[in-house]
């Protein structure tokens, strides 16, 4: 196995989606036989993807809390460097990413039907654009990826999304790229200040406080539209309705998990003080988004609709732990990322099992369904317990995390945050409920069928993993636990610094 560290693993993880999607478009033609290419060029390519992103986790060495498999060369002007690595933090999100391709492949198989080599390429370039962006250890490499993603994301929501797809497609992409020009006026700023726009080197770089002050502002300004936080949250719900399904499920388990990641590379070691300063202000945005988005999802008629609310609850509880700054509550908000990841995804996934067969998300237009379908009730109550936080799934873990976390900093942010406990209980349960039991009475609904075998290979591993991390979570914290650890210990020896300082004044 020590060979395997003298080639370019991480690069090689990176980009071979991009040769997939070459192979596509050199397959030309429109007809059946060449859409049947496309979808299978892509399928065993991210299925290989993944295949290859396991030699990082299985050479990762846990007990070390920097970067590893760094790649370094120069690439512009003599001072930006096409610089690559991870630590425990962006590890696990290359890895979901990796995993949860090849499902939103194959939920497309047969409801993508027009402009198939296209749509099977846009996924393909948005796979490497998302596992650059948690890969990228220099700042402008960084936001290339970041930004890039944006592009095949709009043309997803845009050309095979639903009635309003234009509309959604332009509101994704002007919230998030609105946030993301302040952005980068702060990275050239940091540039001005230190010299570089290396990662690392900036982790260890003092920065004046006025210029932390501004530079946590405008990094928060893209972050938080990603996440998205309230009140930024309102592109979400759209993008969401409108995507196709597979869309939706690497929106909700991977492009928002781009904002939490932001604030734990940058915000948190970059700009302690800053970070210190506005934590009870994203304390406050934290618990209004879990309370309040909570209560809107309740009044949700729109399947898709009520999912994107519980998104926006559930990421409240990340950026509530995140700036927690304690161990517990990092390492929750890494977690519940993960979880959510996967949690979010099946439930979209079990969206579209039951709109592929009545084409319409309205909850009205279904009850019932386990007389019908039973192996889809089972496997659609796995994923709402686990959204809901019961114990024994892995949406319990993350959320009790970041609970504790906060608690040792904010007792009265904790305790408001755990009414979305009891408000996620109330609308899962009733969404289950309207859509899965009562009386088969619709005429629609008398004929319809259980899952398909390919539809039962898409869902039954993600049961087995919300069971598994839920019951022995080891595997994702331990993971996680040395990189976190070092973050933390260097932010609050940054914030004691400070204050020692202020004290001396």
């Amino acid at each position: 196995m020590a060979s395997v560290m003298t080639w370019p693993v991480l690069s090689v993880v990176t980009f071979l989606p991009i040769v997939g999607a070459i192979l596509i478009y050199l397959s030309r033609g429109d007809d059946e036989a060449a859409q049947g290419n496309a979808r299978w060029i892509a399928l065993w390519t991210t299925l290989i993807t993944f295949a290859v992103s396991l030699i990082l986790v299985m050479r990762f060495d846990p007990s070390n809390g920097d970067f590893q498999f760094v790649e370094k060369a120069p690439w512009l002007a003599a001072t930006i460097n096409y610089h690559m690595g991870v630590d425990g933090i962006s590890l696990p999100f290359v890895i979901l990413t990796t995993a949860l391709m090849p499902f939103c492949i194959l939920c497309s198989w047969k409801s993508v039907t027009n402009r198939v080599r296209e749509y099977m390429i846009a996924f393909l370039f948005l796979e490497t654009l998302m596992i650059g962006t948690f890969s990228a250890l220099d700042l402008v490499l960084f936001y290339l990826f970041f930004e890039g993603g944006l592009i095949p994301m709009f043309l997803i929501i845009g050309i095979w999304g639903g009635p309003r797809r234009v509309y959604a497609a332009f509101k994704f992409f002007l919230y998030t790229f609105l946030g993301s020009v302040l952005m980068l006026l702060a990275i050239m700023a940091l540039y001005w200040n230190a010299g570089t726009t290396d990662i690392p080197t900036l982790m260890h770089t003092a920065v004046p406080r006025n210029l932390q002050t501004w530079a946590w502002l405008a990094f928060f300004a893209s972050f938080a539209v990603k996440m998205p936080m309230w009140p930024v949250h309102t592109w979400l719900p759209d993008a969401h309705v409108e995507a196709p399904t597979a869309g939706s499920v690497v929106l909700a388990a991977i492009l928002l998990k781009m904002g939490g990641y932001g604030f734990l590379r940058f915000s948190l070691p970059m700009f302690p003080d800053a970070s210190v300063y506005f934590a009870p202000m994203v304390w406050t945005l934290s618990v209004i988004a879990i309370v309040y988005t909570s209560l809107v999802a309740l009044m949700q008629e729109d399947i898709k609709k009520l999912i994107a609310y519980s998104s926006v609850a559930h990421m409240g509880y990340v950026t509530m732990g995140i700036f927690a700054g304690t161990t517990q509550g990092v390492s929750g908000a890494v977690f519940q990322m993960v979880s959510h990841g996967i949690v979010s995804g099946a439930l979209f996934l079990c969206v579209g099992v039951v709109y592929d067969r009545l084409h319409t998300r309205e909850i009205a237009a279904y009850g019932g369904l386990v007389n019908r379908m039973p192996i889809y009730a089972a496997l659609f109550m796995v994923f709402t317990m686990a959204n809901v936080g019961l114990p024994g799934t892995s949406g319990f873990v993350g959320e009790f995390l970041t609970l504790i976390g906060t608690f040792k900093v904010s007792i009265p942010t904790a305790t408001f945050a755990c009414a979305g406990v009891i408000l996620s209980a109330a609308y899962a349960l009733w969404l289950y409920r309207k859509v899965v039991f009562g009386e088969l009475t619709k005429p629609a609904l008398q004929g319809i069928k259980d899952i398909t075998f390919r539809e039962g290979l898409v869902l039954v591993p993600l049961v087995v993993l919300t069971i598994l991390f839920g019951v022995y979570p080891k595997p994702v914290l331990d993971m996680s636990a040395a990189s976190i650890q070092l973050l933390v210990n260097n932010y609050a020896a940054a914030t004691s610094a400070v204050k020692a300082a202020a004290l001396l004044q």
